[in-house]
């Protein structure tokens, strides 16, 4: 009985930690595994904590270690492969994340030749910290990992290393994507942020100035306090410093506009949760740009 028990014990631990992969309609690989250098479990959060008045406990919401990868299936990536990362918002996950806002729709159709990562990030509850990915050198080892996951499942050469990495988040997404540029210890090429500019514009600037070929693109709404408020005050600061920028509305946009400029301020009259998809957003402003190469027909 004792020996079945632990069979039985040993298959649950196993089968836990085994990542899982499977295929959309497209074709399109769809890949969880687990990393120790994602945002949690962290010692800030050991305890759980309190967000907009409610406690959110460590087992439930800080013990996530998941990463989701969406890879389509004709990526050519011998040598390099490029990456967009994004970072989920408040009372979210990965999962319904890449559901909700249709962002595996929306990369497999905009056809880019490029790997989509969803880290996992405070799951399900009102809290913005990044955990151990706003701490130096963890997202380079994040993006190892990946690749090492990528390697093991023969989805890239095994000689490829990292490409262009773009970041791209939503709402309280922000912060995270701030610190990686700050502390991540890799080159980051483009951060998209959606409605997501809450802090972290002095980290964003120092950022923008260090390369002049380094892409930042906000696209805000009139919900509450923050995004709009921010962005205003970075392009004041901009405009102080002589740097270009593009200022426009949502409905004006163009995708020459986004290929024209590498700062990009754009209002939106929507609502804070409509502005990733319908119209496809995510698409728009990653298929134009420079950083990524489309796939082969």
């Amino acid at each position: 009985m004792r020996l079945i028990l632990s069979l039985f014990l040993f298959a649950l631990l196993f089968y836990a930690n085994v990542p899982t992969y499977a295929q959309d309609n497209s074709g399109a690989v769809v890949l969880h595994f687990h990393s120790s250098h994602t945002s949690f479990p962290d010692s800030s959060r050991i305890k759980g904590h309190v967000g907009d008045s409610v406690f959110y406990s460590a087992v439930d919401h800080y013990s996530d270690s998941t990463v989701l990868i969406i890879a389509p299936k004709d990526l050519d990536a011998g040598r390099k492969v490029d990456m967009i990362f994004w970072f989920h918002g408040w009372h979210n996950n990965i999962d319904n994340t890449a559901a909700y806002y249709q962002l595996t729709r929306q990369f497999i159709a905009s056809k880019i030749n490029a790997v989509l990562v969803l880290p996992e990030a405070a799951k399900d509850a009102a809290d913005s910290y990044g955990g151990k990915l706003e701490k130096p050198g963890v997202f380079k080892a994040l993006v190892d990992d990946v690749l090492k996951e990528l390697k093991n499942r023969h989805i890239i050469g095994g000689n490829c290393k990292p490409g262009h990495i773009l970041l791209g988040g939503h709402s309280g997404g922000g912060e995270v994507m701030a610190y990686i540029i700050e502390n991540g210890q890799i080159k980051i090429n483009e951060a998209v942020l959606f409605d997501a500019l809450y802090d972290g514009t002095g980290k964003f600037l120092i950022w923008i100035k260090d390369d002049t070929t380094n892409r930042f693109i906000h696209l805000y709404t009139d919900y509450g306090y923050g995004p709009k408020d921010e962005s205003q005050k970075m392009v004041k600061l901009l405009t102080q410093e002589q740097i270009p920028y593009l200022e426009t509305e949502e409905s004006m946009l163009t995708p020459l506009d986004l290929q024209n400029y590498r700062l990009v301020y754009i209002h939106s009259l929507r609502q804070h949760n409509d502005i990733i998809f319908n119209p496809d957003n995510f698409k728009l402003l990653f298929e134009n740009s420079p950083f990524l190469k489309k796939l082969k027909d």
